[in-house]
């Protein structure tokens, strides 16, 4: 584990186990390794004391949403057997079941609640025109312990804005360099075949590439381990971005996920792709490209944000995730891109992500031309 998660972990679980505990509602962009610290939490609190739940993957109808979470609990239920009449009792019937299950010898339980604004979907049923609210209420009332994530970090924000002091917002950080190198470490045999000076320039340029994204890192790392001695950063992610890549589906997943959670989705991709050619632009500026009014292009981009796709800063909008920019720009199109496609437009974007003297080392190993004595400056990372 990083030293940086290591320390919000930390505060996580300082969180749970203040008297009164906390409520922390950890938010994060995909990849940013939130669901990978409640799996890591789980294990340290132990199986038999906390519940991890994944309400992305089993919140169909509360009736079988509470079938799902109960009977794959650790936690015995004196109401387990109850066959709920209607949406809305199931849903009650789940409020009563985190608040009155026990972990072994009677003490509180923990929820791990993954994605937990996906309950949201309850709101099309009779009777739960406020699930999200009535469970931040259930929640904040109980003597258990829970702890909350979602991808969507302005909806959770707005909902959380009149909650109880109960609740703690915690934003996961993205990993830096240090903790970027830690973690690649595995998959490097620890560095033991490779010099100081490289071990950190591999932590410096990936942290770069991937913006700190515990995911992208994790991937970028597997596919330099899995490719050997000729390996860096830049090969890699050329590599994970192709057609058969991972790192293709993942984005489009990401994508199509987002779009699919906001409103206008035809004139939501439409900005995508403006953004995709050229960034920062104002709310004018995309209007034109757009061909649409100021005031309807002010309602897309707000829908954008809402799924923390775009972000303003100085009234001037970009791609909240800069490896998903660089994926619209190459599979956004027609037809799927050209292995050279790929690389090209890969190779430009790191040529923009890493600090300038150490572009050349990674682009060199990418097939960019580079001068002998520019070579022999950084030396060449290799991995056995």
């Amino acid at each position: 584990m990083t030293g940086q998660n290591n320390g919000f972990e930390r505060r996580v679980l300082s969180a749970l186990e203040s008297a009164p505990s906390r409520i922390p509602v950890v938010l994060g962009g995909c990849g940013s390794g939130r669901t990978m610290l409640l799996h890591r939490m789980r294990d340290r609190i132990g199986r038999s004391a906390a519940q991890y739940v994944d309400i992305e993957r089993c919140a169909t109808t509360p009736e079988r949403f509470l079938q799902a979470v109960t009977g794959a609990s650790p936690f015995p239920w004196h109401a387990a057997e109850r066959q709920p009449a209607t949406a809305r009792e199931a849903f009650d019937i789940l409020l009563a079941f985190f608040d009155t299950a026990r972990a072994p010898g009677g003490e509180p339980s923990t929820f791990l609640l993954d994605e937990v604004l996906e309950l949201r979907t309850f709101e099309s049923f009779p009777g739960l025109r406020h699930v999200l609210r009535d469970l931040l209420e259930a929640l904040a009332g109980s003597s258990n312990r829970f702890v909350l994530t979602t991808r969507y970090v302005a909806r959770a924000q707005r909902l959380l804005r009149d909650a109880t002091a109960r609740f703690e917002v915690m934003q996961i950080p993205a990993l830096a360099a240090p903790d970027v190198t830690d973690s690649l470490a595995p998959a490097f045999n620890g560095y033991e075949q490779m010099p100081t000076d490289d071990r950190d320039y591999l932590g410096r340029a990936v942290q770069a590439l991937t913006d700190g994204r515990a995911a992208y890192v994790r991937a970028i790392g597997d596919t330099m381990a899995a490719m050997g001695r000729a390996a860096d950063p830049v090969s890699a992610l050329t590599a994970l971005l192709s057609a058969d890549g991972a790192l293709n589906h993942w984005c489009r997943f990401c994508y199509e996920l987002r779009l699919h959670r906001a409103r206008g989705y035809g004139a939501l991709k439409a900005i995508l792709d403006v953004l995709a050619d050229e960034e920062p632009l104002t709310l004018t500026e995309i209007s034109h490209r757009l061909h649409r009014t100021p005031g309807s292009t002010k309602d897309y981009l707000s829908w954008l944000e809402d799924v923390d796709l775009v972000t303003s800063r100085h009234k001037r909008y970009s791609f909240t995730d800069p490896v998903l920019r660089l994926w619209v720009r190459l599979h956004c199109r027609p037809f799927p891109p050209a292995d050279e496609d790929v690389a090209r437009e890969v190779q430009q974007y790191a040529l923009g992500r890493l600090p300038s003297a150490e572009a050349a080392p990674a682009l060199a190993y990418a097939g960019i031309e580079v001068t002998p004595d520019e070579r022999k400056s950084w030396g060449i990372i290799e991995i056995d």
